[in-house]
C-alpha cells in the first residue's frame, strides 16, 4: 500500500505547484496566427528581393547609358587631314595656268586668243611657246596630283582596317556612331581624292585641246601671211611649236 501513497502524495504536489504558477506563464499555441505572421514575413521578403531587382536594373542602365556615353578610343581625324592637306598642297602648286579663273581669262585673251593679222610673227611664235609650256606644265602637274593620291592609298587602308575594327568592338551607341562618322569622313576623303585627280586630268586634257584649237588657228594665220606677197613669214620657227 506504501506505494499508492507515493503515487497520491505527488499527485497532490503536482496539483498545488499548478496552482501556484501565473496564469501569464502559460504558453498558448495559435495556428492561424502563426500562419498569419508567417504570411506576412514572406511578403516583406518578396519586397525586399523586389526591391534588390530594381536596384540591379536602375544600376545597370546606369552602366549602359555610361557605355553609351563612353567616346571611340581610336580616332582617324589627324590621318585624314594630313591626306587632304597633301592634295590640297598640290592643287595649290599647279604651275602656269592655275585653278584661277581671272588668270585663266587673261591667258585666253593673250596666248590663246585668236591670231590676227595685226601681230608679229614673232608674238605668234611667242604665243605659241607659251601654249606649249602650258600644256606641258599641266600634264606634270596631273601626274603629281595622281602619285599623291596613290600614296595616300596606303594611309586610307590602313585607317579603313582600324575604323572597321572599332566599330565592330564599340561598347555602346556613342562609340559606335563616331566610328560610323570617321567611317564617312574616309570615305569623304577618297572622294576628294578622286575629285582632285579629275580636276588635274581635266586641266590638262583642257589646255591640250586649246592648244591644238589656238594652233590651228595660228596654221591659218600663217598660210595666210605665206600667201600674202610681202609679209615675212618664219615657217620654220612656228611650226615647231604647232
Amino acid at each position: 500500500m506504501r506505494p499508492l501513497g507515493l503515487l497520491a502524495a505527488a499527485g497532490t504536489i503536482a496539483v498545488v505547484l499548478g496552482a501556484s504558477v501565473p496564469a501569464r506563464a502559460l504558453i498558448v499555441f495559435d495556428p492561424s496566427n502563426y500562419v498569419q505572421n508567417v504570411l506576412t514575413a514572406a511578403r516583406e521578403l518578396q519586397q525586399i528581393n523586389n526591391q534588390i531587382t530594381s536596384l540591379q536594373n536602375e544600376a545597370q542602365v546606369l552602366i549602359n547609358q555610361a557605355r553609351n556615353l563612353a567616346n571611340l578610343p581610336y580616332s582617324s581625324l589627324r590621318q585624314l587631314q594630313s591626306s587632304i592637306q597633301r592634295t590640297q598642297q598640290l592643287l595649290a602648286q599647279a604651275q602656269r595656268i592655275a585653278y584661277d579663273v581671272q588668270q585663266i581669262d587673261r591667258a585666253f585673251s593673250t596666248s590663246y586668243a585668236p591670231a590676227t593679222g595685226s601681230q608679229s610673227n614673232q608674238v605668234l611664235v611667242t604665243n605659241a611657246q607659251s601654249r606649249w609650256q602650258n600644256t606641258y606644265a599641266a600634264t606634270q602637274d596631273a601626274l603629281r596630283v595622281q602619285a599623291g593620291i596613290v600614296g595616300n592609298l596606303d594611309t586610307n587602308r590602313i585607317q579603313t582596317s582600324a575604323l572597321v575594327t572599332s566599330s565592330q568592338g564599340a561598347s555602346g551607341a556613342l562609340q559606335a556612331t563616331q566610328a560610323g562618322n570617321q567611317i564617312l569622313a574616309l570615305q569623304a576623303q577618297q572622294l576628294a581624292d578622286l575629285t582632285a585627280a579629275a580636276a588635274a586630268q581635266g586641266r590638262a586634257q583642257s589646255l591640250e585641246a586649246a592648244q591644238r584649237a589656238s594652233a590651228q588657228d595660228q596654221g591659218r594665220e600663217q598660210l595666210r601671211r605665206f600667201l600674202t606677197p610681202g609679209q615675212g613669214y618664219q615657217s620654220s620657227t612656228v611650226q615647231m611649236f604647232h
